[in-house]
């Protein structure tokens, strides 16, 4: 069985490799910059700085050999607006499919999840990558149905959820292991009572892992 390897960069930042390509995940302002170090794709759940650096993404797209980005259309105007070559920036929603450096993509759900009725929330795409590893942004997504989720990077803080919510979707998503993310704002404190309650009462495998510390994904078999 084929696999790919998960890390993760502090906050919501994930990388994801297999067959020497690499997949960047919502490098964002709170994320270890090295996580772009090689990227060879980019994608971006949507336009909040913690998701996106848009100076140091810009940047990484206008290098020479720069990865190419997919994201929701505000965060395509963002970055074409701070320097990013229009030829490797380019707009998904809900419902696109794509392959980005190699890796299958089905682009998930279309808004941020609510954080107070007078802020408007703005696009959010999650991202179902290779079949098995589901990144929901700022929302609670499900996977499209009859989908096995190997591994669900999990929010468990922020201004738009309560830690229930965390606990139920990992419920819901049912995935072998759930891999916490979107936590920059908590102290080790807050940190060791969310790993406390989604893990204990989450239903699944549950990995805090450090900075770049590998997490082994298996593949669905089939083509993907």
């Amino acid at each position: 069985m084929s696999s790919l390897m998960l890390t993760t960069w502090g906050h919501a930042g994930v990388r994801l490799e297999r067959d020497d390509r690499t997949l960047v995940i919502d490098p964002g302002t709170f994320t270890d910059p090295r996580i772009l170090d090689g990227a060879d794709a980019v994608l971006v759940t949507h336009e909040h700085a913690d998701h996106v650096d848009v100076p140091l993404v810009a940047a990484a797209l206008a290098a020479a050999g720069g990865p190419g980005l997919w994201a929701p259309a505000p965060v395509v105007e963002q970055l074409a607006g701070a320097g990013a070559p229009a030829d490797r920036l380019r707009a998904v929603d809900g419902g696109d499919e794509l392959t980005a450096a190699g890796f299958a993509v089905r682009a998930l759900g279309h808004v941020h999840a609510t954080i107070h009725p007078d802020i408007p929330p703005p696009a959010n795409v999650a991202y179902l990558v290779d079949g098995a590893v589901l990144h929901p942004g700022d929302s609670f997504t499900p996977p499209p149905a009859g989908v096995a989720v190997e591994a669900l990077t999990l929010p468990v803080a922020g201004p738009w959820m309560k830690l229930g919510e965390a606990v139920d979707y990992v419920r819901r998503v049912a995935p072998r292991v759930a891999v916490p993310i979107h936590d920059a704002i908590l102290s080790d404190a807050g940190l060791a009572l969310v790993d406390r309650v989604a893990g204990g009462l989450g239903g699944a495998e549950y990995r805090r892992l450090s900075v770049g510390e590998p997490l082994q994904v298996p593949l669905p078999d089939g083509p993907r």
